[in-house]
């Protein structure tokens, strides 16, 4: 049976206040009777008496025969009629609440509040709800694990982690061996429970702020180019063919001063990311380097694989009539532009930059590099497991879903899951 929720707990007090018998609540929340009774008498509020000095009436003033408790000389009345015996009397004891003394044990509905002279026990949804969940939480703390197999788990992981590979990579190919969550790995990680530290995950990437002045600004043909290529054209368009598979292109950089750039190209079918290592961020370098792909595909295939790309507004890119034919003027495909400022309408790119940037942190240069080890990190990156993906690495999917001549083209191949190494020593371990 599934954990009360506040809606329930909510509903419970709503019916404790109108009254409502505790069978006919159970059976509207869809829990058993013992249930919701065990969940008012486990999470009831003390709420003492409705006054300070207030005193209940005394168990046995029915049956009290006691005279002359005060210095009232002449009164023959029994002391029990008076309300002030409560106070003197050495025989008084105070009666329980026939109310609290019932199933479910608290004061809520109960007709005679603003009279009331017992203490009081109170449902309330929100207090049981805080509660709850303090000591859901609370009972998770800790490490369940023996000593023994905390050290196979981390003579497992902590190698892994220490690749660069993610604690979900690492499920995704050992989930048989591995007896805790995502979470808890996480935990043991930050407590220090385990060899590896925070410094072996993968790290945080740290976007520079996007610049406000001195942008390029484009030119009235390039605006008008952008302008009919549009990303609510692009919208409209796929739209119409909502079968069309997207590709997202951009270019990663390295350090002001250095030419070299990376042009990276993302199949968001099965988020496969091809890399190629550009001389320098021109347009006539992109134009190039897709029309030589063009050419080691065969149009055809060409036109199948990348039927539209979507890119941002960079300045390498603003001559779309180029990007769209081959060397022989040749339709191959449609570009659209992403909005001004807006890196998340192609955000499966920009995502996957970050594992560009595990292995050639911002900074680093890319001078020194050949297209082999270009290819040699997206290898690494396209056989790293995604969660989105439930463990499956983009290489897999790719060769179901997109022609495998690509793959011999642009020289890709699977790395074994504890292979994938996503460090900077990747590259010069090559070396």
């Amino acid at each position: 049976m599934s954990h009360m929720t506040l809606d329930d707990r909510v509903y419970i007090q709503e019916g404790l206040d109108n009254n409502l018998n505790p069978n006919l609540i159970s059976k509207k929340i869809g829990k058993s009777h013992s249930t919701v009774i065990r969940e008012i008498e486990k999470h009831r509020v003390f709420k003492g008496k409705r006054y300070e000095g207030a005193k209940a009436p005394c168990l046995h003033k029915d049956s009290c025969v006691i005279y002359g408790l005060c210095d009232k000389k002449y009164c023959k009345s029994p002391c029990r009629n008076c309300h002030g015996c409560v106070n003197i009397c050495p025989e008084y004891y105070p009666k329980q609440c026939s109310k609290l003394e019932a199933s479910p044990h608290v004061c809520n509905g109960c007709q005679k509040q603003d009279s009331c002279t017992f203490e009081r026990y109170y449902y309330i949804a929100s207090y049981a709800h805080n509660v709850y969940m303090d000591t859901l939480i609370s009972s998770r703390e800790g490490i369940n694990q023996s000593p023994e197999t905390l050290q196979d788990l981390d003579e497992l992981v902590s190698p892994l982690l220490k690749k660069g590979q993610s604690i979900a990579h690492v499920l995704a190919n050992h989930s048989a061996d591995i007896n805790c969550s995502h979470s808890t790995i996480y935990r043991y990680v930050n407590a220090g429970v385990i060899t590896a530290r925070n410094g072996d995950l993968p790290r945080k990437v740290r976007y520079k702020p996007r610049k406000t002045e001195d942008t390029y600004k484009l030119t009235k043909e390039e605006k008008l180019a952008v302008l009919t290529r549009s990303y609510e054209r692009f919208k409209k368009y796929m739209e119409e063919n909502p079968d069309t598979d997207v590709v997202e292109m951009d270019t990663v950089v390295g350090p002001v001063g250095t030419k070299k750039v990376l042009l990276t190209l993302l199949f968001r079918s099965c988020n496969l990311m091809l890399a190629i290592l550009l001389k320098e961020k021109t347009q006539s370098e992109v134009i190039i380097a897709l029309n030589n792909l063009c050419e080691q595909l065969g149009i055809e295939l060409f036109k199948q694989l990348f039927p539209v790309l979507l890119t941002d507004r960079g300045t390498e890119f603003l001559y779309p009539e180029a990007l769209e034919c081959d060397f022989y003027g040749e339709i191959k495909t449609k570009v659209f532009y992403c909005d001004p400022q807006c890196s998340w309408q192609k955000g499966a790119l920009e995502k996957n930059h970050e594992f560009i940037r595990y292995v050639i942190p911002k900074g680093f240069s890319f001078e020194d590099l050949t297209q082999d080890d270009i290819t040699l990190l997206v290898n690494h990156i396209n056989s790293y497991s995604r969660e989105k993906f439930h463990g499956k690495t983009p290489y897999i999917l790719s060769k179901v879903l997109l022609d495998n001549k690509l793959h011999e083209v642009m020289k890709l191949v699977e790395i074994k899951p504890d292979d994938v190494f996503l460090k900077p020593a990747l590259l010069n371990r090559r070396k």
